[in-house]
């Protein structure tokens, strides 16, 4: 039985790239998001989780639901997944790292090596799109 863990994550391309993230003392980077916390629902954590970590507010009524995927999660055993529900929206704010995180970057198709699984995939179905 895998066991799966459930996230969620902000959608954010500009000029062709996607927006991604790397935490502290990681290698990939992946979608910026997290999990929800006890009662929250999808738009609530998705905006606290993106103001902790990137330092900028999402505006509640912009948001739209992208999809959900599924791939391996990065530096979990071969039975670990990764769910991330996905979400576009617009924000205000400077988008600048905080939290765990090191540093953000616009990473285009070409280079989704740079990726976890899971942006991989992402990037994969946004490709399809013509999105990215």
């Amino acid at each position: 039985m895998k066991k799966e863990i459930d996230k969620l994550a902000w959608l954010y391309i500009y000029e062709g790239k996607l927006l991604n993230a790397r935490s502290i003392n990681k290698t990939l980077f992946y979608l910026p998001g997290g999990k929800r916390e006890l009662g929250e629902s999808d738009e609530t954590a998705l905006i606290r989780e993106i103001k902790e970590e990137i330092s900028i507010d999402l505006i509640p009524e912009s948001i739209k639901y992208a999809g959900t995927f599924k791939a391996k999660a990065d530096g979990q055993s071969e039975d670990v997944i990764v769910k991330l529900t996905c979400y576009f929206a617009e924000f205000r704010g400077r988008l600048s790292p905080a939290a765990e995180i090191e540093e953000i970057q616009f990473i285009d198709y070409e280079n989704k090596s740079l990726c976890s699984p899971g942006s991989i995939k992402v990037m994969e179905w946004l490709k399809q799109q013509k999105l990215m």
